[in-house]
């Protein structure tokens, strides 16, 4: 059965880069593939892609040597369950603000005795070149468990929430955070409050013994969030890839570019 070279990666200190897919392309997401990043994650739960789809992109991903995420609309057990049984190698799921949250993401994702995943499906073991019954004996030990960490009531109970077996990843999603913390009034929160919260949150997943991820807008971002010691990093995505690069070659020849911005991430 094939392995998890990201999850193995993560366990021995090392960073693991990867960007989100939120086009719902299949054609997109075979070019993504072959681009070196050590991971992608389909995205479900902010773009229009639906499971069928999904588990096509997951297919593409996995048969070109990459490693297939998806983050899932949100933290239901049957979401969950479709885009595992679609073949992904691991799962990205949002808003954990809790610890009952955790509990329930990680024993979704994960057979018993340690989960309550249920058996079923046979897509799956295709995307980690393996017979069905030696995906069920093992997927337990490869699966990539991501939960993020989008709130700052979670960044408050941290042990709490994130502390516990079968954690690979706390992946902050910065815009979700800095919404949680604006002001009375609004405000997005002040700059130097939101980066100390953001290295309280790394300090923690290293005293947690956990890999700490978060998304960065640029390769220079990402560069520093290693240099930091983060080790789950995602860069940008492949719609902001394109738009830029769009954007880049119409500004080169002097053409008109109608919005400064048209994609955070």
């Amino acid at each position: 059965m094939r392995r998890n070279p990201v999850k193995a990666k993560l366990r021995a200190g090392l960073p693991a880069i990867g960007t989100w897919l939120s086009l719902g392309n299949v054609t997109a997401a075979r070019f993504m593939a072959r681009s070196g990043f050590d991971w992608l994650t389909v995205d479900i739960e902010h773009s229009l892609v639906n499971i069928e789809t999904a588990t096509h992109m997951l297919g593409a991903i996995a048969d070109a040597g990459c490693v297939a995420l998806a983050r899932v609309p949100s933290n239901r057990h049957d979401h969950i369950k479709r885009v595992l049984d679609g073949g992904g190698h691991g799962v990205v799921v949002p808003m954990v603000n809790t610890p009952q949250e955790a509990t329930d993401a990680v024993s979704a994702c994960l057979y018993p005795p340690i989960g309550n995943r249920s058996v079923g499906g046979s897509v799956h073991a295709l995307n980690w070149d393996a017979t069905p019954s030696d995906y069920f004996a093992q997927v337990n030990d490869e699966l990539l468990v991501v939960l993020q960490c989008e709130h700052i009531d979670a960044v408050r109970n941290f042990e709490a929430v994130f502390g516990r077996p079968n954690v690979d990843v706390v992946f902050v999603g910065p815009n979700d955070l800095a919404a949680s913390m604006r002001t009375a009034d609004g405000q997005p929160p002040p700059t130097e409050l939101f980066q100390k919260t953001l290295k309280e949150i790394l300090a923690k997943c290293k005293s947690l013994g956990v890999a700490a991820g978060i998304h960065a807008a640029s390769a220079d971002e990402a560069q520093h969030r290693i240099t930091e010691g983060w080790q789950f990093i995602a860069i940008s995505s492949e719609l902001k890839m394109m738009v830029d690069g769009a954007n880049r070659m119409i500004a080169s020849i002097g053409g008109h570019r109608p919005l400064a911005e048209l994609a955070k991430y």
